[in-house]
């Protein structure tokens, strides 16, 4: 099956010789694996109160670093990127590559999604179609959040969204912005809260208020069919929650 453009994504080019080591006391994963070879991780970029602010994948292909980030998530992320930079030898500057995506057997150069091998394979600078894939589909069936839908800036805490499943954390890195809280909800504490698949009878919107026996349980977000991506209380999620004239389950 061949890429499709993605058309939803930004695409910059770092340059200096402190690029690297300026996203590594930023972000949440470890971006040292990127040092030599080419390769691809999954990342974010958190408050200092450890809420998410943004996701992205900071990639090393051809011996260009490049971060691939959604569109709407773009202008704000380059504002901080900026802010953060200081004295810094980091230049961040537009890059015209496309972003292509797809499924199937990966092109010479394509680098494979690091969330999960259901979300197929990522290009840069390479040729593509117009989009063809249901990806709501394929994150509904794996739980995987998107940017700006499940994952809320500035609302969202990362493990609460899948980041460590989907391999978007590291534990053993070190200090970035928001770690110690991020560390603290690992260690310290057992999650109260998180984004599951559910499955859904009838109608509401994305954003509605889930509750279970007229108590707040949390809140609807992607569809597909008859299974849906839900931000729940797992304390409230065990039998039967309405959302606007839905009924939803846990799907097992």
């Amino acid at each position: 099956m061949p890429g499709e453009i993605a058309t939803d994504r930004r695409l910059w080019e770092l340059t200096g010789k402190d690029a690297l080591h300026f996203l590594q006391g930023l972000v949440s994963n470890d971006v040292r694996p990127l040092e030599k070879d080419d390769g691809i991780l999954w990342t974010a970029l958190l408050s200092a109160q450890g809420k998410y602010l943004a996701d992205f994948f900071i990639v090393r292909t051809g011996g260009r670093l490049l971060i691939d980030i959604a569109e709407g998530l773009a202008e704000a992320t380059l504002r901080r990127l900026t802010m953060y930079r200081l004295r810094a030898d980091v230049q961040i500057a537009p890059c015209a590559l496309t972003v292509v995506r797809g499924l199937g057997e990966a092109p010479a150069g394509a680098l494979p999604d690091p969330r999960h091998p259901a979300l197929g394979w990522r290009g840069y600078g390479m040729d593509g179609g117009a989009p063809s894939v249901d990806w709501d589909a394929i994150r509904v069936e794996h739980v995987i959040p998107e940017s700006g839908v499940e994952l809320v800036p500035d609302d969202s805490y990362i493990l609460e969204a899948g980041f460590e499943r989907l391999h978007g954390v590291d534990f053993r890195k070190g200090c970035y912005v928001g770690q110690e809280v991020t560390a603290r909800m690992k260690h310290k504490t057992e999650l109260r809260k998180g984004l599951v698949k559910v499955r859904i009878e009838g109608e509401a919107p994305v954003g509605a208020e889930i509750t279970a026996d007229g108590k707040p349980a949390g809140t609807l977000f992607t569809r597909s069919g008859g299974l849906a991506l839900a931000h729940l209380r797992f304390d409230r999620a065990e039998g039967e929650m309405r959302a606007g004239e839905a009924v939803l389950r846990l799907a097992t």
